[in-house]
């Protein structure tokens, strides 16, 4: 009775696929290991920055906690991603400061499943943040390179309850209206009407208002007109197009 031999592959014959558990490895490591390595400092900038400064909500504290703001930056800025101040994105636009992405998110007062609009998408980081607690995102942005590159980056990270668009956002996206909720990223010097129209009675539009000095207001849509409220002096980059040329306002 013969005695069976384990044959051994040759290199030739092994190399092709030891080449292939190589690049396996190098798609997966990288990736497990930048999310090991920020999620510590997110969690930090949670407790450090946001609710430290009394941004209480369960559901943005969550949001803030699970998106990761690192991949919504140049490559340059990982590292300061989690760091308590805006970081340029380019087309001279930037992401906002962790907290006012926080604060902005808890004054719409969301409570899960809302239909939202967004103004100014830029990174897509806010419009990733809503969509953790929202329904629906619809986010507008002017600058065709950022909505192009914001709408990437949320399809790769599985946000499939986004919609970018690009476009003027004074008008908003009236097709879809009315919105619960409506959050506006840049500074107009007035609040545009249609916005303020495509709100539902006891929505709430946040937005900031003003030139070089800008002031973060919430207008909370009642069924005889709008409340107004001044939350803090803030700074964004001015809104551009349509609200340029329009009229008075609030």
């Amino acid at each position: 009775m013969g005695i069976a031999k384990r044959v051994m592959p040759s290199l030739s014959e092994a190399l092709p696929a030891l080449l292939g558990l190589i690049s396996l490895l190098a798609a997966l490591g990288p990736a497990s290991a930048r999310a090991d390595e920020f999620s510590e400092p997110r969690r930090r900038m949670v407790e450090a920055q946001i609710r430290a400064r009394d941004v209480r909500s369960p559901l943005v504290l969550s949001a803030m906690e699970k998106v990761p703001r690192h991949l919504f930056v140049p490559e340059t800025f990982r590292p300061q991603a989690y760091d308590d101040y805006p970081l340029p994105i380019g087309e001279n636009q930037t992401i906002s400061q962790p907290y006012i992405v926080a604060l902005m998110t808890s004054l719409l007062e969301l409570k899960g499943g809302e239909k939202v609009l967004e103004i100014g998408t830029g990174s897509g980081y806010q419009a990733a943040v809503l969509a953790q607690i929202a329904g629906e995102v619809y986010s507008m942005e002017i600058l065709g390179t950022l909505a192009e590159r914001a709408r990437t980056t949320l399809g790769e990270l599985g946000y499939t309850n986004v919609r970018v668009r690009q476009g003027d956002g004074y008008s908003g996206w009236p097709e879809e209206a009315p919105f619960d909720a409506i959050m506006v990223t840049a500074a107009p010097t007035k609040v545009p009407q249609p916005l303020l129209d495509q709100l539902k009675v006891g929505g709430r539009l946040v937005i900031p208002v003003g030139r070089y000095f800008q002031d973060l207001l919430v207008f909370t849509r009642t069924a005889d007109g709008f409340e107004k409220r001044n939350v803090i002096p803030v700074r964004f980059v001015p809104m551009t197009g349509e609200v340029q040329k329009s009229g008075p306002g609030f």
